[in-house]
């Protein structure tokens, strides 16, 4: 079933939504001091805290790179509002529906090619 094609106003809200998230997402990633060094010094650390800050760190540089990769698909989506590609899936070019574009305003495909390359 194909999506009715965003109209102006769906894709002004979604443009809004598209540039908070691109602010909110590079405080995130500039913000590199949650996945600070850890002191491998086992004297300093107990050895049971030092394997919690590991994983710690281990987590927070795994957040790092997910915000990074979605800050880049923010700025992809907000590049197809201004050449008019915006809410179109990049496989099937069909119209991607407002409500999964409202969900997550990044995203290139629909929710049938989204499945179909396992996204």
């Amino acid at each position: 079933m194909t999506a009715d094609p965003l109209t102006d106003a769906e894709r002004d809200d979604l443009a809004d939504t598209l540039r908070a998230l691109e602010q909110t997402l590079q405080a995130h990633v500039q913000d590199d001091g949650r996945a600070s060094v850890v002191d491998l010094d086992q004297a300093a650390v107990g050895r049971v805290s030092r394997v919690d800050a590991l994983q710690a760190q281990q987590m927070a540089q795994a957040e790092q790179r997910r915000a990074e990769t979605r800050l880049l698909q923010v700025r992809r989506a907000l590049a197809s509002l201004a050449d008019d590609t915006y809410g179109d899936c990049r496989r099937c070019e069909e119209p991607i529906g407002y409500k999964r574009l409202a969900a997550r305003p990044e995203t290139p495909f629909c929710v049938a090619c989204a499945r179909a390359l396992g996204a």
